[in-house]
């Protein structure tokens, strides 16, 4: 019998047991306990309040850069795509965007607006909260490089407004406090020309097509860069392009990414960054480190 929960007032849409192979770019995942998409920010901290202490949370955006395994996730997955997606351009350079605006749409913004420091965002599969929580980049270009301050919601659903300085921030890694997550960013840039920032964004989406195997099914790069180094150098010397586990394979374009052909499982692509992971490890003796995060019990 499925265990619902008894929260009042909601305007978002609540549902049981939701696939996370609809909810993530791999479109793999086994069911989500709880699936939750907030009409807005106010609707999100009305669901936490209510929402019982003992449910663990996930919160995905496009679902870029995760991987839920076959086996789903026995708590509360918290979709802010749809619900948190304010994007607000203020005369004096500042830009404000909510968690679930995707990336590549706050670069198409601020280069219409005439802003720049924001192109890089093209290049980032995911939305604004992930990019926050993990200090996304692309084309060297850092989100924390360009951020003012941030909102934050806690578990009871309570909204704070902290500054850049309060956060440490390095390579692909941000330091939050205990229990709070990211709902919102506003950036701090500078006056562009307009055209400047349109063909700069175009210049980079042909880069990154021309690099990377945009139009499969992947994640994004699944390992971070070692210190002095890159993951793809190391994974393709040590001949993993092209490799598979089941229907995953090492893409032929970039080896930092996984796709899947079709019919791999969460299963096929974890056994194969276990497998890269071991194979780089013995070929050159560096630890790859995922850059993907792994949700749910394995199986």
């Amino acid at each position: 019998m499925m265990e619902t929960l008894n929260i009042e007032n909601l305007r978002g849409v609540l549902r049981y047991n939701e696939s996370m192979s609809r909810h993530t770019s791999w479109r793999v995942g086994g069911p989500a306990k709880y699936f939750y998409t907030p009409n807005d920010c106010d609707d999100l901290a009305r669901f936490l309040a209510q929402l019982p202490q003992t449910v663990p949370i996930v919160w995905v955006g496009l679902g870029s850069n995760l991987l839920v395994r076959d086996t789903g996730f026995p708590g509360a997955v918290i979709c802010t795509h749809k619900g948190l997606s304010e994007l607000t351009v203020h005369g004096d350079g500042d830009v404000y965007v909510q968690a679930g605006v995707p990336c590549a749409k706050v670069a198409r913004a601020c280069s219409r607006a005439g802003l720049a420091g924001a192109v890089f965002f093209a290049g980032i599969p995911g939305s604004m909260g992930g990019a926050l929580a993990m200090n996304a980049g692309a084309f060297g270009g850092e989100t924390w490089d360009v951020i003012r301050t941030v909102e934050t919601i806690d578990r009871q659903g309570n909204v704070r407004v902290r500054k850049a300085e309060e956060f440490l921030i390095a390579y692909r890694s941000v330091v939050i406090p205990d229990g709070e997550w990211f709902t919102a960013a506003t950036l701090q840039l500078q006056p562009a020309p307009n055209e400047d920032g349109k063909r700069e964004i175009s210049q980079l989406l042909r880069q990154r097509g021309a690099s990377q195997p945009i139009q499969t099914a992947n994640a994004g790069s699944v390992f971070r860069n070692p210190e002095g180094d890159f993951a793809a150098r190391l994974i393709e010397t040590a001949g993993l392009k092209g490799v598979r586990e089941g229907g995953a394979v090492v893409s032929g374009k970039h080896a930092n990414f996984i796709i899947n052909d079709g019919d791999a499982s969460a299963a096929d692509i974890e056994r194969l960054i276990l497998r890269i992971q071991k194979t780089v490890r013995n070929k050159h003796g560096v630890e790859l480190e995922p850059e993907v995060r792994l949700v749910g019990e394995p199986l």
